[in-house]
């Protein structure tokens, strides 16, 4: 099924760190950025087992709402010596018990479950839904690290504190936009998507 670029995506997400971070890399690519927050529309439930699959649910609920072409973002920090959780429950995993989002209790909770194997990878699935055609499309990158304590940096969002990319020295909290938007897991998902997207329109970037 052919799909027609559009000018303006609606960044499916009410993330405020997420939709900046993809209105950043689609700039880049001359497409606007629409905020769901904007519509003021709850999130729906997450029920999907995969990052694909919560990717896409999240796609078609805003797209079907708004009637514009969504992109939708999900990901997660999956560590290897919790069996990859917290996985796609990741936002949940930092929810402290008065029911708010509290990553420094969640950096405290992973420190105590992990001792002498602190490797980690971030995922990043992108799923695009259009209403008009049902037509949806995702793509999906990953980043391999290792998680630090006490968390460092005040840049970035979520885990990215805790975060260190192979390779590197800066936690993901420590590296200005400009840099992670290079070399993390939304970026490499977000290159195979604008990839495509020039491949489908067959435009010069």
């Amino acid at each position: 099924m052919k799909f027609s670029l559009p000018k303006k995506f609606l960044i499916a997400t009410n993330n405020k760190g997420k939709f900046f971070e993809i209105e950043s890399l689609l700039k880049s690519i001359s497409i606007e950025s629409v905020p769901t927050f904007q519509f003021n529309l709850e999130e729906p439930e997450e029920t999907g087992k995969t990052f694909a699959e919560n990717s896409l649910l999240k796609a078609k609920f805003y797209a079907e709402k708004t009637e514009l072409v969504s992109l939708a973002d999900d990901s997660g920090l999956c560590i290897e010596a919790m069996n990859g959780a917290p996985g796609i429950h990741s936002a949940r995993f930092a929810i402290d018990e008065k029911g708010e989002k509290n990553f420094p209790a969640a950096f405290k909770k992973i420190s105590e479950k992990i001792s002498e194997n602190p490797r980690a990878h971030f995922i990043c699935n992108l799923s695009i839904f259009d209403p008009k055609t049902n037509f949806q499309i995702s793509f999906e990158g990953r980043v391999d690290g290792t998680l630090t304590f006490p968390a460092r940096g005040n840049q970035g969002f979520g885990y990215d504190p805790i975060f260190i990319k192979n390779g590197m020295k800066k936690t993901f909290g420590e590296l200005f936009a400009e840099e992670k938007d290079k070399i993390s897991h939304r970026a490499e998902a977000f290159r195979k998507l604008k990839n495509w997207l020039v491949n489908q329109s067959r435009i010069l970037i």
